[in-house]
């Protein structure tokens, strides 16, 4: 799914007074079925076989009854139902069961940490499917456990395969879909947010979302975050960025991904633009040209508009009368404004970055005079992003997947954390601390 780009620290979301999420216990062992004495049942009676017990299973969680919106904050670790196969279900026939390696954390997953995105998406899915309890979590990568026939059949899917999961469950009947624009389908489901996701054990998934993944080729830890590498991707392939100077406003885990495939995809030179010292960092190691830091205006009245100390190094850097391309990646309307100032005219400003609510264009009819093309992304194309992803990934030449290993997920300190080690204070410290987080199951 589209993943905002975090460009502030989380102090003031754990600042809030509210009930956090439950706090950590170790996984007990499963309690041994009773055994039934043979010649238990009465005589003359037929035998009624006891009703199955649904095998339970660890997962994260958001339950909307016990965890008001605005008075809440985190995730439950609690036992849920093992998702199944049914095989009177026609759609399960073309459905697998996933057993969870890794999930990636993002953006999205910190804004329902923090109440702050997709309230009406996850209470209306759950009210219509008669639920109060949300399995959080839609970076999946995992290992095929059961398989319907006609996913076995059709797909060619089978047991032990190892796949990742596109987070949008599409409808394939609506206009866009018909039409090959399948990531802005009418009907669509997201995993972890409109139906059950993948921080748990099990998740049980269409096959049609399932992307084959080589172990030997792209490591675990990095292919558990192909589905928020996929945005970048989308975003970076945009425009053409061969031969073109490039500006990133937002250096959160969307924006530094961006920068290394805008550097693989031939941009000539990149600047970076936030004004976390982290993320400002960071997207220098990861092949930024020069980076600005700057402080967030404190004014409520105009601070939805552009930062002139930010354009005019934005302005300087290209050489011209600005950048070739702006890319939006952290969704406030003063980096909208940012990116719009400080891109050059017959420019292309990309807009990622999600925010609710509405924004105002500054100067509006500097778009229109000097015209500037402005292109919005969400999601990824299915599947041609996942391919240039894949190819992107798999290649040693780039050193992608390095830079994302050894940089962006510190060689795996503090960034892998082990469910059964999960406790929701400490987590949420890390939110504020690495670009991003993955969860091993």
């Amino acid at each position: 799914m589209a993943s905002t780009s975090r460009t502030r620290t989380q102090s003031s979301g754990r600042a809030r007074r509210g009930v956090p999420a439950a706090r950590h216990t170790r996984h007990p062992k499963p309690a041994a079925r009773a055994k039934h004495p043979k010649g238990a049942a009465s005589v003359g009676k037929p035998r009624v076989p006891m009703p199955r017990l649904a095998e339970p299973m660890w997962a994260l969680t958001l339950d909307v009854e016990k965890d008001r919106w605005d008075k809440s904050r985190g995730f439950r670790k609690i036992q849920v139902a093992r998702p199944r196969l049914d095989p009177k279900n026609p759609l399960d026939a073309s459905a697998v069961i996933l057993k969870v390696k890794y999930t990636g954390f993002c953006g999205s997953d910190a804004g329902i940490w923090f109440r702050t995105s997709f309230k009406a998406m996850i209470h209306d899915s759950l009210k219509a499917e008669g639920k109060t309890t949300r399995v959080i979590g839609h970076e999946v990568l995992g290992e095929v456990a059961e398989i319907g026939p006609v996913a076995r059949a059709h797909y060619g899917l089978k047991e032990g395969d190892l796949c990742a999961a596109e987070s949008h469950i599409v409808c394939g009947r609506c206009h866009q879909c018909l039409i090959g624009q399948r990531h802005v389908c009418t009907d669509e489901r997201i995993i972890g947010i409109s139906r059950d996701g993948g921080f748990a054990e099990y998740v049980k998934l269409p096959a049609t979302v399932l992307w084959r993944t080589d172990p030997k080729k792209i490591r675990l830890e990095v292919a558990a975050i192909q589905e928020p590498f996929g945005n970048a991707v989308h975003a970076s392939t945009a425009v053409d960025l061969r031969g073109k100077s490039v500006a990133m406003f937002g250096c959160g885990a969307i924006g530094q991904f961006t920068i290394m495939i805008a550097k693989a995809l031939g941009a000539s030179k990149i600047i970076g633009i936030d004004p976390n010292p982290v993320n400002a960092e960071l997207a220098k190691k990861l092949g930024a040209d020069e980076v600005v830091k700057f402080d967030i205006h404190d004014d409520k009245r105009n601070g939805w508009k552009a930062y002139p100390e930010i354009v005019e190094r934005v302005v300087k850097f290209s050489g011209i009368d600005g950048v070739d391309v702006a890319m939006e990646m952290a969704g406030y309307n003063s980096s909208v404004n940012n990116a719009i100032q400080s891109v050059r005219r017959g420019g292309d400003v990309v807009l990622f970055g999600l925010k609710s609510g509405d924004f105002m264009i500054q100067d509006f009819q500097r778009v229109i005079v000097k015209g500037i093309n402005i292109q919005s992304v969400i999601g990824r194309r299915l599947f041609e992003t996942w391919e240039i992803t894949k190819n992107l990934l798999e290649s040693r030449e780039n050193g992608i997947q390095d830079r994302i290993w050894n940089v962006m997920l510190n060689k795996g300190k503090d960034t892998i954390v082990d469910i059964a080690d999960f406790v929701p204070e400490e987590f949420e410290k890390k939110i504020g601390t690495h670009p991003k987080l993955i969860i091993r199951w």
